[in-house]
């Protein structure tokens, strides 16, 4: 597995400290959405339609600190919106770097060659871009033509300038096991130092909600991908070894919707960084006022089909931790593709969904609303003065 090993060492002595201090809940990876505005429009993205006056919020480099100050977490993951919109990027990857944190900074690569050398290769750093297969499945996904050529160019100038680099590779629903193989396949001839691979699952808000993996499929998908000879055990993957078996339907976990908390323009992200059920403003908050019992598989509609990685590679981790000759045996051996899957947590009992995302807006709005009219109201008081 492709997770070099200082931040193996970091993030276990991190692990091994909660767990001593008898925590059963704490975030591993702060999930941090500095801006929603993007270069891209696609079909999947819950993110790119929002009013105009919240694609042009920022978090402030101030904020961005806060957060990680504020949830302790290990890492970083800066996604978006297409983070190198955001002027002060550069700046805010210091930042994090200056406290010890390893950042791993996902873009479409875009704007990759033109921004580049505002930044420095670290062992704490890496660029994750986004990749969804090879040229006709990832064109498609983001819905534009061109951009994989250009993200594979990106891949290739990362890596002469001596940057980490991974992909991060969402796989949807009609996507083709032998395609998705020969992809990876062509990805490690360009050195890549990991790929990131989740089943897909629906923003609320996605103009898309057909092409998104249930659970049943994500698995034999997985087993399929992973059991084509000896080339599943070659590809070399980010995810923890527990988290792929996970995948492969060999491991039944519950979510762990804290371990990787989001952190956005709105504020923390209640209950995780898929759903938005609510908003709090700090970090204390969102852990004390969220009813995790309420989320998850088996408890909430929603939650049903989600496989994906911000909410059980948090316990795909903390079962490595616990039971770490697990782990070893399925990095040793391969994820298994054949035989029984586990029994999977029962569906049929679950709470009703609830759509409230777009009160979410409109509060958001009557802020912006707020803080725009208050400097002219405070120039009408000084000049009637």
């Amino acid at each position: 597995m492709a997770i070099p090993f200082i931040q193996k060492a970091y993030v276990g002595a991190y692990v091994v400290k909660q767990q001593l201090a008898r925590r059963t809940r704490y975030p591993l990876v702060l999930m941090l959405e500095p801006l929603f505005r993007c270069n891209l429009a696609c079909a999947g993205c819950g993110k790119i339609d929002y009013p105009d006056d919240i694609l042009n919020q920022r978090l402030s480099f101030e904020q961005c600190m806060e957060a990680i100050d504020e949830c302790g977490a290990p890492m970083v993951s800066i996604a978006g919106g297409e983070p190198l919109l955001h002027r002060d990027m550069p700046r805010i990857v210091k930042g994090y770097l200056a406290r010890k944190k390893f950042v791993i900074l996902c873009t479409n690569a875009l704007l990759l060659k033109k921004k580049i050398d505002d930044y420095e290769p670290s062992p704490f750093f890496t660029w994750s871009i986004h990749l969804d297969g090879d040229q006709q499945m990832h064109d498609k996904s983001v819905c534009l033509d061109g951009v994989f050529d250009t993200a594979r160019e990106a891949i290739v100038l990362a890596k002469s300038k001596g940057f980490r680099t991974n992909i991060n590779c969402t796989v949807f629903d009609g996507a083709d096991p032998e395609r998705l193989a020969a992809f990876f396949d062509d990805m490690k001839t360009l050195g890549l130092d990991g790929i990131t691979v989740s089943p897909g699952y629906s923003y609320e808000r996605a103009p898309d909600q057909q092409h998104f993996l249930n659970r049943e499929k994500t698995k034999r998908f997985f087993r399929d991908v992973l059991g084509r000879g000896d080339r599943g055990k070659k590809w070399e993957f980010t995810n923890s070894p527990l988290f792929m078996d996970f995948l492969a339907g060999n491991r039944a976990y519950e979510c762990s919707p804290w371990s990787m908390p989001a952190r956005t323009v709105f504020g923390w992200q209640k209950p995780c960084y898929l759903l938005g059920e609510g908003y709090t403003k700090t970090f204390t908050e969102l852990m004390e006022t969220t009813e995790w019992d309420a989320y998850g598989v088996g408890k909430y509609e929603k939650c049903a089909d989600c496989m994906v990685h911000c909410g059980f590679e948090g316990t795909a981790v903390r079962d490595t931790v616990a039971h770490p000759w697990r782990a070893l045996g399925v990095a040793m051996r391969g994820v298994k593709v054949e035989g029984a899957m586990a029994k999977d947590i029962e569906l049929g009992h679950e709470r009703k969904a609830k759509y409230v995302f777009s009160d979410h807006v409109e509060k958001k709005l009557i802020e912006i609303r707020v803080a725009k009219a208050a400097p002219k109201q405070a120039a009408a008081v000084a000049e009637s003065a």
